[in-house]
């Protein structure tokens, strides 16, 4: 494991875990956290050995947002280009999966929502409180909420502030997978793992589509789609695949 800034990471085959190690403050972003899950982001997209990432925090909690005692300090959570966390403007080209446990909340819960699957604990908990101190939830909420969910739900949770359970936010989908309390890095690491061991190529660019789709019509999107996966269907990984399953052995992927 290695750690850089107050962000810990270690590889697991062909997965990173990114940890926001700040137990002690409900692992709150600083600028010091935002930079450190840039630079793991960075690793995740630039290694030809990591294929999927799962984002989780330290110490029981998911992460409780902003630092506020950094923020009066005078320092930014946000990385220009990147967003709040060095995340949520800009998310990784490779999958990444948020592990839960315990809180996510106001900025913590619009990271989860950078994120392109959650898992989380039966006993975890989800919030955008911002309204609460007549602050908006700007950091993604507002915006991506009402594309996971239905509108109504989105703005009962974003209007009234309130926090909602696991299980309610898995009847939503926000949430896609529930485990036993302390068994979500585990399950967000074996997903990862499923997702990992398929080409990358095609994980990626299947990725690309489905998070660029709502901003396209349909014409477009299928002009759109034909010309990300044209190099993926001429890929040395598109033969490796055909070959594999042809001489039923499992593929060796290269990501090219």
């Amino acid at each position: 494991m290695s750690e850089v800034s107050e962000v810990a990471t270690e590889r697991r085959g062909g997965v990173l875990v990114i940890t926001i190690n700040r137990p002690a403050a409900k692992n709150a972003i600083t600028a010091g956290v935002a930079q450190g899950v840039a630079a793991a982001l960075d690793e995740l997209d630039g290694s030809d050995e990591l294929w999927a990432g799962v984002l989780t925090g330290a110490g029981g909690s998911f992460c409780a947002g902003m630092d506020l005692k950094g923020f009066l300090r005078g320092e930014s959570p946000t990385i220009e280009g990147r967003g709040f966390a060095g995340l949520t403007s800009a998310p990784p080209r490779k999958p990444l999966i948020a592990a839960v446990e315990g809180w996510a909340l106001a900025g913590g819960f619009e990271i989860l929502l950078a994120c392109d699957i959650v898992v989380a604990a039966e006993t975890a908990k989800f919030g955008v409180p911002e309204v609460k101190r007549a602050l908006v939830a700007a950091a993604g909420a507002a915006l991506l909420l009402p594309q996971r969910v239905p509108l109504g739900a989105a703005l009962e949770l974003l209007l009234t502030g309130e926090p909602i359970t696991a299980q309610r936010a898995y009847e939503l989908g926000i949430v896609q997978r529930l485990t036993p309390e302390g068994g979500a890095l585990d399950a967000a690491v074996a997903l990862a793992s499923t997702i990992a061991a398929n080409g990358p190529l095609a994980v990626a660019v299947t990725k690309q589509i489905a998070r660029s789709a709502s901003d396209w019509t349909l014409e477009e999107g299928w002009k759109r789609q034909g010309e990300l996966i044209a190099p993926v269907f001429g890929s040395e990984d598109a033969r490796e695949g055909a070959t594999a399953f042809a001489e039923k052995r499992p593929p060796v992927w290269k990501g090219r």
